[in-house]
């Protein structure tokens, strides 16, 4: 396979755009109306069903906010703390240790890897996300923007500690606390039914995260960016998709991201007879 054809269809994790064929991530969301909240200071919440771009979405605007220089931007995944479920000083270690390696990871620094664990023990599971965040936040010379992935993995008590430290955190901000925050998972916020163990009954996300100003979704491909993402393909290989195959591609799929994405590359890929560039991808 020559170089022409190192990008492919993606179905598993983000997109990288220099390995994948892709739809912009950034294009599927209202990027002004976003940087409006940011801008404004504001907490929000970004959902949608799995394998649609979530992740890709916020990695991307991640790299933008850095990018542009204004403020400190940060994304992690805490989907390893549901495995503590409302163990929360657990969870809270699992949460500490993805923010820590993304800190490395993607801003360079290792200021938390030997303050983290001092703040837990000092704090304790109910203060110490709210304490960590905050001294981070005060050690920056700009704005802190953190953005949490999965967060409706999280269990019980352990989900309801997080939502109700970073509203204690919110009067804080933009000095002592992140200026804006994106929870993300496959549901709203306002959706979450708690079950805390603790409080021996059921609490409304709604109302330990009533400082949330906003609610995104990050839809399904339109045809027209179905057909923009095959013709990369074909621009990339030369190999044409026929009308009909374009449209039984819509069909299908009607623009759900990793049903287009997984048909192209079946079709394109893992059809032995298609790997041979000189022949069109037809319906059938």
């Amino acid at each position: 396979m020559g170089l022409a054809e190192e990008r492919f269809f993606n179905t598993t994790g983000p997109v990288r755009p220099d390995e994948h064929y892709c739809v912009p991530p950034l294009s599927r969301i209202d990027l002004d109306g976003v940087l409006g909240l940011i801008r404004q200071q504001r907490y929000f919440v970004l959902h949608a069903p799995r394998q649609t771009g979530k992740t890709s979405t916020l990695i991307a605007l991640r790299d933008l906010l850095n990018a542009q220089g204004d403020y400190v931007c940060l994304y992690a995944n805490v989907e390893l703390a549901q495995a503590a479920r409302e163990n929360t000083e657990e969870a809270m270690r699992a949460i500490f240790g993805q923010l820590e390696l993304q800190e490395r990871v993607t801003l360079g620094t290792e200021w938390m890897v030997d303050v983290w664990p001092s703040i837990l023990s000092r704090f304790g599971p109910q203060g110490a996300l709210y304490r960590l965040l905050s001294q981070w936040s005060e050690a920056l010379e700009k704005p802190l923007v953190l953005f949490l992935d999965e967060i409706d993995a999280l269990v019980g008590d352990t989900l309801l500690s997080v939502l109700r430290q970073l509203r204690t955190g919110y009067p804080l901000r933009p000095r002592s606390f992140p200026i804006s925050f994106i929870l993300c998972g496959v549901r709203d916020v306002r959706e979450y039914r708690i079950h805390a163990s603790s409080e021996k009954e059921i609490i409304a996300g709604g109302s330990a995260f009533n400082i949330k100003a906003q609610t995104l979704r990050v839809g399904d491909f339109s045809q027209d960016e179905v057909n923009s993402l095959l013709t990369q393909h074909t621009e990339a290989t030369g190999q044409e998709f026929t009308s009909e195959a374009l449209q039984t591609v819509w069909d299908q799929s009607q623009g759900q991201p990793w049903l287009v994405n997984a048909l192209v590359y079946e079709a394109c890929f893992w059809s032995k007879k298609h790997r041979d560039r000189s022949r069109a991808i037809d319906e059938q």
